[in-house]
């Protein structure tokens, strides 16, 4: 029998998209996950829209913070919940292709690999591709510590192996998180073709890019306690990478 994945879905007022979300999860080719949705005070429709799906499917499972806290606990109340042997992330507004689960599930199995990813498309808000981030096919530890190159939305990993890993309540929470993985892993293989979309928001936290680096400078020094010559070092290659990604 296949092994429980658990999909960690923190939600905010996402009615327009959390419908496309779950289905993107419904139509998965790997059929044992448990989706487990928490809501952080949404103040729309989003929570009707999720209980009549969980009327349908006993796998969707809805938890209800009592006052807002970001998304970085919504994770991790997720997370201590999950019962799976994998973990992966799935945002309410972001989808799966169909054999994501399928095909990141039996590369991890085939390479012995304790975390993996893929590429993913960005999608804007009516759903049209405008461009694709390919993942690197090999990346250490000290590849990660210039850029992140795991896609929150795509990233697996074996808790059973390295332990339930939470996440920081601070900004860029998913990269320190995936730090953390990455740390005990070493080392790890990427698919390269594209198995999700991401879905780009004027909203979008990530969308604020000179708080963004101010974020990624305070992980350097604050967070790893890495001393000035390093942290700049590795602040050259992070900015280097955000500005690839967006040209």
């Amino acid at each position: 029998m296949s092994e429980l994945v658990s999909i960690i879905t923190p939600l905010y007022n996402s009615e327009k998209y959390i419908p496309q979300t779950i289905e993107s999860v419904l139509s998965q080719t790997y059929q044992n996950w448990e989706m487990i949705i928490i809501d952080d005070c949404s103040n729309d429709n989003s929570v009707d829209i999720i209980e009549e799906y969980c009327k349908k499917d006993n796998r969707i499972k809805l938890l209800r913070s009592k006052k807002n806290n970001g998304p970085a606990i919504a994770r991790n109340i997720g997370i201590e919940q999950a019962k799976g042997i994998y973990i992966a992330f799935l945002d309410s507004d972001d989808l799966w292709y169909k054999q994501k689960l399928e095909k990141q599930i039996r590369f991890m199995k085939e390479n012995k690999l304790v975390v993996t990813c893929s590429s993913y498309d960005v999608i804007n808000k009516d759903g049209k591709i405008i461009n694709t981030r390919i993942v690197k096919q090999f990346f250490s530890y000290q590849d990660m510590l210039k850029t992140n190159h795991i896609g929150n939305l795509t990233g697996i990993y074996n808790c059973k192996k390295i332990g339930k890993i939470f996440m920081q309540n601070v900004g860029h929470e998913d990269y320190i998180f995936w730090l953390q993985v990455m740390h005990k892993a070493n080392s790890t293989r990427a698919i390269v073709e594209p198995l999700a979309a991401y879905r780009l928001l004027n909203k979008s936290i990530s969308a604020n890019k000179f708080k963004a680096l101010g974020w990624q400078w305070n992980i350097y020094r604050k967070y790893l306690k890495l001393n000035f010559s390093k942290s700049l070092y590795y602040f050259y290659w992070y900015t280097y990478y955000a500005l690839k990604k967006r040209l």
